[in-house]
C-alpha cells in the first residue's frame, strides 16, 4: 500500500510540476506590462497584465481599545495563543485562570487594497504575508493607571504591507502583481492548462523576473515531493523485505552482511521505481527526457545482472 500510494503521489507531483511549467510559459508569452501611471485600458480587459507600483489604502487601520493605528494591509493583534488551565496545577486552590481570553487576537484587512489605478482581488490580498513587529512603547489598558500591575496584559501589533506615503512607521511597500484585468480590478487568471495565475512579489520585478521566480519556486517544491516520494518508497521497500532479516537474526555475522545487501537492494530498487514513476510524466510531454529517465533507472538492474555469476553449461 506504501509503495503504491507513494507512486501514486509522485506520478501527481510530476503531472503538477509539468502543468504549472506549461502554464508558466503560457504567461509569459502573453503578458502585458502596464506602466505605473497608464489608466485601464479595455483592449486589455480579461488578459494577462503585469505591474509594478507600491500599495495604497483609503484609511490607516486602528484598534481603538489601543489607540493604535497604521497605514498598511493588514494590523494584527496578538496576545498568548491558548488559555492554561488552572486545574492542572500541582496546587490548584489559589490559582484559578480566567475561562475566557483577557484580549482577543484578531487580524484586520483593509476592504480596499489599490496598486496603481487597479484594485486587487482577494487572492492577491491574501499573499501579503510580511508582518513586522510594530514597535512602540508598552501602553497599559486605556482606563487604568499608568503602572503596570498584576493582572495587566501586554499585547503586541504587527502589521503586513505598508501603504502609506510618508507615514510611520515607513514608506508605501513596492509590489509587483501578474493577473488578469477585469476593468480596475485584478482578479485571477486560468491558463489553457486549467493553473490559475493571481501572482504577487513585493519587491520591484520585471515581468521575466516574477516568472522566473515561479518557475524556480515550482522546480523546488517538484524535487521536495519527489526526494520525499523516493523516501517513503525506500522505506515501504525495506519494510516489505524485512522478514528475510528476521529469519537470519539469529546468526551475527550473516545477520550483519544480509542487513548491508537488503538495504542496498532497496536503495536500487526505490531509485529505480522513482525514475520510472517520474520519466512516465515526461513521455507525451519531452519524449528525449523520458528517454534518458528509463535509462537510468535500468543501469542498477544491468549492473547487477552484469556482476551475477555465469550459469554452467552441462
Amino acid at each position: 500500500m506504501v509503495g503504491r500510494g507513494t507512486i501514486q503521489t509522485m506520478s501527481a507531483s510530476t503531472g503538477r510540476a509539468l502543468r504549472t511549467a506549461t502554464s508558466l510559459d503560457e504567461g509569459l508569452s502573453q503578458v502585458v506590462s502596464l506602466h505605473l501611471y497608464s489608466s485601464p485600458l479595455d483592449h486589455n480587459n480579461n488578459h494577462l497584465v503585469h505591474l509594478t507600483a507600491p500599495l495604497r489604502t483609503l484609511q490607516p487601520l486602528h484598534d481603538p481599545n489601543y489607540r493604535v493605528a497604521v497605514q498598511a494591509v493588514k494590523l494584527k493583534r496578538q496576545w498568548k495563543a491558548e488559555l492554561i488551565n488552572s486545574r492542572n496545577f500541582d496546587k490548584e486552590i489559589g490559582h484559578i485562570n480566567p475561562s475566557a481570553m483577557a484580549v482577543e487576537s484578531v487580524t484586520v484587512v483593509t476592504p480596499d487594497v489599490q496598486v496603481g489605478p487597479f484594485s486587487l482581488s482577494k487572492g492577491l490580498v491574501d499573499q501579503i504575508e510580511n508582518f513586522q513587529t510594530l514597535r512602540l512603547k508598552d501602553l497599559p489598558a486605556p482606563d487604568s493607571d499608568s503602572f503596570l500591575t498584576v493582572g495587566d496584559v501586554r499585547v503586541s501589533f504587527s502589521y503586513a504591507g505598508l501603504s502609506g506615503e510618508g507615514s510611520y512607521p515607513g514608506p508605501a511597500q513596492t509590489v509587483s502583481v501578474v493577473a488578469m484585468q477585469s476593468d480596475d480590478t485584478l482578479k485571477p487568471f486560468r491558463t489553457k492548462s486549467g493553473d490559475i495565475l493571481e501572482i504577487i512579489y513585493l519587491e520591484e520585478l520585471t515581468a521575466e523576473e516574477v516568472f522566473e521566480r515561479e518557475q524556480k519556486n515550482n522546480a523546488m517544491l517538484t524535487w521536495a515531493l519527489r526526494a520525499g516520494g523516493w523516501l517513503l518508497m525506500f522505506l515501504g521497500i525495506s519494510l516489505m523485505i524485512r522478514i528475510i532479516h528476521t529469519l537470519v537474526d539469529w546468526v551475527p555475522i550473516l545477520r550483519e552482511l544480509i542487513s548491508l545487501g537488503l538495504k542496498l537492494f532497496a536503495l536500487c530498487v526505490s531509485c529505480s521505481l522513482s525514475l520510472l514513476t517520474i520519466s512516465s510524466g515526461w513521455i507525451f510531454y519531452r519524449p528525449l527526457v523520458a528517454v534518458g529517465l528509463i535509462a537510468m533507472a535500468v543501469i542498477p538492474i544491468v549492473i547487477a545482472r552484469s556482476r551475477a555469476p555465469a550459469k554452467k553449461h552441462q
